[in-house]
């Protein structure tokens, strides 16, 4: 079979139906950049997006025949699958402990301590000390420690929907002290 430049839709979904080696090299040729790009925003490691990237296409070439162009076009139904295995990577028991034990960076403590919050340079401590000490706890693990309004109900043993509401009240109490 001669390689061609350019197919129709048609006859690249035919072609790849009857697991053309040609045809499968343009789906790659003339697709991979932009599903690459789609999975990369998603998941900002290259190597992992490359490594996703591949699985794609051999999803692709495994599954061309559930395609169904009724449904929609052949980049649609490609995207879903680089979606759907971006997300599955994401999502992945590996991915995540692979993020938990990543190296920190040797100057760690500058990094911290520049782009951590300055109370006293915003003058916000003596504003904070005006709040009432549930309202002032919440707002420092919350704003300044940065925990999840999740994770301060269970340290706090206190319910999710309690602290959501004092956060707020405390927010409102800060603007009106702001004033």
């Amino acid at each position: 079979m001669n390689l061609k430049t350019k197919y129709s839709e048609q006859e690249l979904v035919a072609l790849l139906q009857q697991q053309s080696e040609p045809a499968f090299n343009y789906l790659y040729d003339n697709y991979s950049g932009a599903l690459y790009g789609i999975i990369h925003q998603m998941i900002m490691d290259s190597e992992t997006a490359n490594d996703v990237l591949q699985e794609v296409f051999i999803n692709i070439w495994r599954k061309i025949s559930l395609y169904d162009a009724a449904k929609g076009r052949l980049y649609t139904w490609m995207l879903n699958i680089a979606r759907n295995a971006a997300i599955d990577k994401l999502r992945s028991r590996g991915f995540q402990e692979s993020r938990k034990n990543q190296a920190m960076p040797e100057n760690v403590d500058t990094i911290s301590a520049s782009v951590g919050p300055k109370i006293d340079d915003v003058g916000l401590k003596k504003v904070l000390v005006q709040l009432k000490d549930e309202h002032r706890t919440l707002v420092d693990l919350s704003y300044f420690q940065g925990f999840t309004h999740e994770e301060i109900a269970k340290m706090m043993d206190i319910p999710l929907g309690t602290v959501k509401t004092r956060i707020r009240s405390a927010l409102t109490q800060l603007r009106t002290l702001l004033k």
